[in-house]
């Protein structure tokens, strides 16, 4: 159990949260609805407010912080990189952005050796769909209603959750599909094997009907993040990757969220047993301490730009500050077996005891995942499955999950609920104990969602 004793500070609490709101415009908010938690300080899996109260942190902030808050190494690693070289403008040679890259290289499949650097997720998804309507010369890219791919143009253009529909019109060139999503199966398949079967069947006639030579890439996470956790089917990705050979379309792995080791692996894509043409990355790859991002790029899409100028670029593409704990990241994974931490937490701690509540609470309806990153599915009726708040949900229509997540936070938990799910996606250094407890918690505040439940 976490031994950390916060120390209230109201005068520092009343400082923070004064500048705050009347100076700091927040994302994806109306400014006066908000109240902004003031957060002091953290260290691990753990963060703490100026009134005292410490949080586990189930959401690994936005599922970035891989290695926790405050990680020596990490710091350590921002520290020296300061004192030596604060920053370089990326059209230089950089030691330590070199390294970061060549180290992404070894852990990419064979193929794969060349890295460009973002800022974060979104540019890094900009960037790849550039790539890929340069190398095709197809401008159209298809992407899933389901799934979250950032907030610049074209990638809130990809992006298939509400967060788009403000922002349109904005790409006119990319194209929604259906994904696969068993328990809600757009397809009324009855296993996994036949939702695969029927997803694919529809994104092929997709490609057929919006043309497939003007499609240039579909982009896909390997895992839906902040939509669902929503796992593959088996045989699915390889059965997109077999759309694109066929059609000539480049295939976009978006591993923001799930790359560096969110699922045990250093790729999400590697657990099911495929291979991208380009590969996303941020969030994990330094835990979020400086903004970092970038695109792992096929040989064969790179070597396009041997002779053919790439026409895109970041002031700070591979900062150094951003860099150098990206190459502690690497020691770290390396020398505390991470991802063997990751798949063993996973299997023998998360999964049965989420699988103990959706056998006790009725609220559940279901339970997916892999490594450190699940979802618990909330409903108001297991047989109709009707979501505990619905699609969208705001205000009133939201209150049972804002009343569950209240009761987690009074019990020193900040959950990731995002309308009818609960994730789990704590820093993956979160100690077992502190694992166990914060499922302890999860379980007694489902008791909130259970009184919702249709009798």
């Amino acid at each position: 159990m976490s031994t950390i004793d916060p120390i209230a500070d109201p005068a520092a609490d009343a400082a923070v949260r004064g500048d705050d709101r009347s100076h700091v415009f927040h994302s994806w908010s109306a400014q006066a609805l908000i109240d902004p938690l003031p957060v002091a300080g953290g260290a691990g899996a753990t963060f703490w407010d100026y009134a005292g109260n410490s949080y586990l942190d189930f959401s690994s902030q936005l599922v970035n912080l891989n290695l926790g808050h405050q990680h020596p190494d990490l710091v350590a690693a921002i520290q020296e990189q300061a004192g030596r070289l604060a920053t370089i403008q990326p059209s230089m040679a950089n030691a330590t952005r070199g390294e970061l890259a060549r180290r992404i290289s070894e852990i990419a499949p064979d193929g794969f050796s060349k890295v460009f650097f973002t800022n974060g997720g979104a540019d890094a998804n900009e960037n790849a769909v550039r790539m890929a309507r340069l190398v095709t010369g197809k401008r159209k890219v298809l992407a899933m209603y389901r799934s979250y791919h950032g907030n610049t143009s074209t990638a809130i253009t990809l992006t298939g959750d509400p967060r788009r529909w403000a922002n349109e019109p904005a790409d006119a060139s990319v194209v929604h599909f259906f994904g696969p999503y068993a328990y809600r199966s757009p397809f009324h398949a009855d296993s996994p094997e036949q939702e695969a079967e029927r997803a694919l069947a529809h994104l092929e006639q997709t490609i057929i009907l919006e043309g497939a030579s003007t499609i240039g890439a579909i982009i896909i996470e390997s895992v839906v993040g902040t939509n669902g956790v929503l796992i593959p089917p088996p045989g699915y990705l390889p059965g997109v990757r077999e759309l694109c050979d066929r059609y000539g379309i480049v295939y976009i792995a978006d591993e923001v969220m799930v790359g560096f080791g969110r699922l045990g692996t250093w790729w999400g894509f590697e657990n099911f047993d495929v291979v991208p043409d380009l590969i996303t990355f941020a969030k994990g790859v330094n835990s979020g301490y400086v903004p970092l991002g970038g695109v792992v790029i096929s040989d064969r899409i790179a070597a396009h730009f041997d002779t053919v100028s790439f026409p895109g670029g970041l002031t700070y593409s591979g900062h150094p500050l951003a860099c150098a704990p990206g190459v502690a990241t690497f020691e770290v994974f390396r020398r505390d077996g991470i991802l063997e931490r990751v798949r063993d937490l996973g299997e023998r701690v998360v999964r049965p005891r989420l699988e103990q509540m959706a056998a006790r609470h009725p609220s559940v309806g279901e339970v997916r995942g892999l490594g450190l990153f699940w979802a618990i599915e909330l409903v108001r009726d297991r047989q109709s499955r009707e979501p505990l708040v619905p699609f969208n949900a705001a205000g009133a229509d939201a209150a049972p999950m804002a009343a569950f997540a209240a009761a987690c936070k009074k019990a020193g938990l900040w959950p990731f609920t995002h309308f009818n799910r609960v994730h789990v996606a704590p820093p993956l250094i979160i100690s077992e104990d502190d694992l166990v407890r914060g499922l302890d918690v999860i379980d007694r505040a489902l008791e909130v969602t259970d009184a919702e439940v249709a009798s």
